[in-house]
């Protein structure tokens, strides 16, 4: 699959934007604060109809209008799709797919897979457990519309239960009403867990051999799901903490508080490890992301890259750019030199600078 052309109206800092995209590296450079990650942020939003940094429709809207749009056109399997995004500030977002209105936003999910690759991705390891478990998150969604149902219900439940808990302690009457919700975020929080535990054994089958080689074979490295019920059942779990979670007004257990380790034998890198080790160990994780999401989906995704290789030496870089070679790339970056010094094959360049966008020979 690749993506054939872009296009934005009143979106980010940019009136009006026209791309066409080749079907192999797309590079855009130019200095910080011009708009290079906002045409990823794009991308990503038309296939997943998200930003990839949680970012509001509204915000993305220029200030001055009340709607912002996207035309992204998708070549997959030798057909071609249009997916045209309506943002609006007031109301939920209108899509489109070959000109017919779709439902829910769910329906959008399997014609075009993104993987993002940014800088944050490479403190992964190293920062809090959310940016763990919103990589699941956002890499399952794409890749299984059951799961992402299951979430979306599970999210909405814990909502409702902790709003209840927080009315307990003004109405106590309402501990009753709380078997009926604990039922329900049991039922959808088991499917969560048992989702999230098939997709890291599934990558576990491919990161031990891409550390190892990324490392020069001094490596071995192992992902363990953490889950905060241990070994109790989800249900056993929200009935030995009722006490506590009443006291704290919050739910203090399930997927919303799991986490994910990096294990090198018995170091946890997170904990443990140097700087050095962490960052590797992201690089094998997103690594292994594509090849897991190639092998899932029968087909290649399409990478995005915003200004990583900055933060990668020389080793690192050279790998990352050799793994990529057969993928539809789209990277931002502040300079060419990177690329020019590893003899990487680009294709088509672009320089952005103020939300301008002109495409170089």
């Amino acid at each position: 699959m690749v993506i054939k052309s872009l296009k934005l109206k009143n979106y980010r800092n940019y009136d009006l934007l026209d791309l066409t995209l080749d079907t192999q590296t797309n590079i855009f450079y130019g200095d910080n604060a011009q708009g290079k990650t906002n045409i990823l942020e794009a991308l990503y939003l038309s296939g997943t109809t998200k930003s990839h940094r949680g970012t509001k429709d509204r915000d993305l809207i220029q200030f001055e209008h009340d709607e912002a749009h996207l035309e992204t056109i998708v070549i997959k399997r030798g057909m071609e799709y249009q997916i045209d995004m309506h943002l609006k500030k007031n109301s939920p977002k209108g899509i489109a797919v070959n000109k017919v209105p779709i439902r829910k936003a769910s329906e959008l999910f399997g014609i075009i897979h993104f993987v993002f690759f940014s800088p944050e991705d490479l403190n992964i390891i190293k920062e809090g457990p959310s940016g763990r478990r919103r990589f699941i998150d956002l890499e399952l969604s794409q890749l299984d519309k059951i799961y992402l149902s299951n979430l979306s219900s599970y999210n909405r439940i814990i909502n409702q239960r902790n709003s209840l808990l927080k009315d307990i302690d003004r109405q106590h009457n309402l501990v009753e009403t709380l078997d009926v919700w604990d039922m329900q975020l049991a039922e959808y929080g088991m499917k969560v867990i048992e989702s999230r535990r098939n997709f890291i054994r599934q990558l576990n089958k491919i990161i031990s051999n891409i550390h190892y080689r990324l490392t020069g074979g001094k490596e071995h490295i192992f992902l363990e799901y953490e889950s905060s019920v241990g070994n109790l059942s989800f249900a056993q779990a929200l009935k030995k903490n009722r006490e506590r979670d009443m006291r704290l007004k919050s739910t203090s257990v399930g997927p919303h508080r799991d986490d994910l380790s990096f294990m090198e034998g018995s170091l946890d890198i997170r904990k443990f490890g140097s700087q050095g080790q962490q960052r590797t160990a992201a690089l094998s994780l997103k690594l292994s992301e594509i090849e897991l999401v190639r092998m899932l989906i029968k087909d290649t995704p399409v990478l995005l890259l915003d200004d990583v290789l900055s933060e990668l030496d020389k080793h690192r870089q050279n790998y990352l750019l050799d793994s990529i070679h057969d993928i539809q790339t789209v990277i931002t970056c502040t300079g060419l030199d990177e690329f020019v010094n590893h003899r990487f094959s680009i294709n088509k360049i672009f320089h952005v600078k103020n939300g301008q966008v002109a495409e170089e020979n």
